[in-house]
């Protein structure tokens, strides 16, 4: 069942949303399916009961901290437990601003069970939803593209950042932006091993605001300068993360708009790996609201991951 936590229901059209979804688990566990391109992902030294009520009380937990915020959300319970990751609703579809959800094609067989219908009905509730894009049956034909995971959308100027893994195809993402009639800016984005970031969000984020990226680890020179250029038109701020910020999680962040003003959200691990410059340089623009989301981060994934924005337009 689906409850919501409504604060600040009116949606402003802007790249940070005030409203966001999100799952809370009740048989979390780390999902071995995706642990082959998954280099965030660890093993816990907890009991499955432990992990399963540790990671319910911290979506709990950040769910709470956003209504306090005066950012709206919509909270719905996973009690079946099909899909170890369905914490990270991300992943299985977008929202835009001319009312249209992109239904998204999912890597892991275990993850196609997230997708939820009556999560879309609940939105449709409150939102204005008017057309319903399935590409899910892209996952038949070995195309794969798993939402603001994989792509990393400036919702303002219209162009969508994609990083290459197993996670997103370049074929898939080029339809879905012309679906969408966004810019389509890809590039490669490796580890220092060689090894492909498996999603785009966990390197880069753009806000109102605030922008982060760790460029470093985009190896062609030419993509890393449309990348960084491309930045340097939509945020204020830009700060630059190393690879070790990027493991712990610090480019996994979402800025959203509060009843305040713009609030970058991010875990307590990422707050701890940055300096204290890159905190300046945040806060000159931005509040930050932190959330200790540590066992869910064994999934590799943090918080960004479990905030679905929401950018349809509000129902009148």
């Amino acid at each position: 069942m689906g409850v919501q936590l409504l604060a600040a229901a009116n949606m402003a059209p802007m790249q940070s949303p005030s409203h966001v979804v999100m799952v809370r688990p009740h048989r979390f566990s780390v999902n071995q399916a995706t642990a082959g391109d998954n280099a965030f992902q660890r093993d816990l030294s907890l009991s499955g009961s432990q992990a399963a009520r540790r990671a319910y009380a911290e979506s709990t937990q950040l769910a709470d901290a956003l209504a306090q915020e005066g950012i709206g959300v919509t909270l719905v319970d996973d009690e079946l437990g099909l899909s170890p990751d369905s914490v990270f609703p991300n992943n299985w579809f977008t929202t835009h601003s001319d009312g249209r959800v992109v239904l998204c094609p999912m890597f892991a067989p275990n993850r196609r069970h997230e997708r939820r219908s009556d999560i879309l009905e609940l939105l449709g509730r409150q939102f204005e939803i008017r057309e319903v894009l399935d590409l899910s049956e892209e996952e038949n034909r070995g195309e794969f593209l798993e939402g603001t995971g994989s792509v990393v959308i400036d919702h303002r100027r219209g162009l969508a950042y994609g990083g290459r893994s197993h996670r997103l195809t370049p074929r898939l993402f080029q339809r879905y932006c012309a679906a969408l009639e966004l810019e389509p800016v890809l590039f490669d984005a490796v580890d220092s091993s060689g090894t492909p970031i498996y999603h785009t969000n966990v390197m880069m984020s753009v806000g109102e605001t605030v922008s982060v990226i760790a460029s470093g680890l985009i190896p062609d020179a030419a993509e890393r300068d449309r990348v960084l250029n491309q930045l340097r038109c939509a945020s204020e701020t830009i700060v630059e993360l190393t690879e070790a910020q990027v493991r712990l999680f610090s480019g996994n962040v979402l800025q959203l708009t509060g009843s305040a003003g713009p609030v970058l959200v991010m875990s307590t691990t990422a707050y701890r790996a940055l300096r204290s410059d890159q905190i300046e340089a945040i806060r000159r623009t931005s509040r930050i609201l932190t959330s200790d989301v540590s066992t869910i981060e064994s999934s590799g994934g943090s918080v960004r991951c479990m905030l679905a924005g929401v950018h349809l337009p509000g129902r009148q």
